[in-house]
């Protein structure tokens, strides 16, 4: 076993996971509990932003995420049930991260721009906001199934790798490349 995510990124992983969850929880109640969860999301995307520059290997995006050309790639093996092991990342799921950031980012934009004086009330704001939350969900849903996927389709168990940081090496079974 190597170790793969280091305990920054699965904090912020899983923080952000139980953050963006109660924030949907308690999108339809009274209280400021549903703002400050989005404030919480927003400094701990900051963060993960911050450390997917500066961060270790697995951590920086510049370490995995591909271009369209060699993600599209990646996706034909995928759908023919050829596509190697990654070690890090894949490269639709680098995707996913970053469409899953984009996502959380505009949803906590619409959040705050309906809090302001000049748009509270304001009702394309609010459906805005409510469909930009409806978008998030349906990526969150395919996240999801792309771990599960993965989790199968290798043999590895994805959500244990993000609690306790290690998946396995190369030569630990696999049946195929690892990148």
């Amino acid at each position: 076993m190597i170790d793969v995510w280091d305990p920054f990124l699965r904090i912020a992983h899983w923080t952000l996971a139980i953050t963006v969850f109660g924030a949907w929880l308690t999108r339809h109640s009274a209280g400021r509990l549903h703002e400050w969860l989005g404030y919480t999301a927003l400094v701990i995307l900051i963060g993960r932003v911050l450390w997917g520059g500066i961060g270790p290997h697995h951590a920086r995006f510049s370490t995995f995420v591909l271009s369209a050309a060699e993600t599209m790639g990646y996706a034909r093996q995928v759908l023919a049930r050829e596509e190697p092991r990654h070690v890090g990342h894949n490269p639709l799921g680098a995707w996913m991260i970053v469409a899953l950031i984009i996502a959380i980012l505009l949803v906590i934009a619409t959040g705050w721009l309906y809090t302001t004086e000049t748009y509270w009330g304001v009702e394309w704001v609010a459906r805005l906001h409510d469909g930009l939350s409806n978008f998030l969900f349906l990526l969150v849903a395919l996240h999801i199934a792309g771990v599960a996927y993965s989790s199968l389709r290798h043999r590895e168990n994805l959500v244990g790798a993000m609690v306790h940081g290690r998946k396995r090496t190369p030569a630990e079974g696999d049946h195929g490349q690892s990148v």
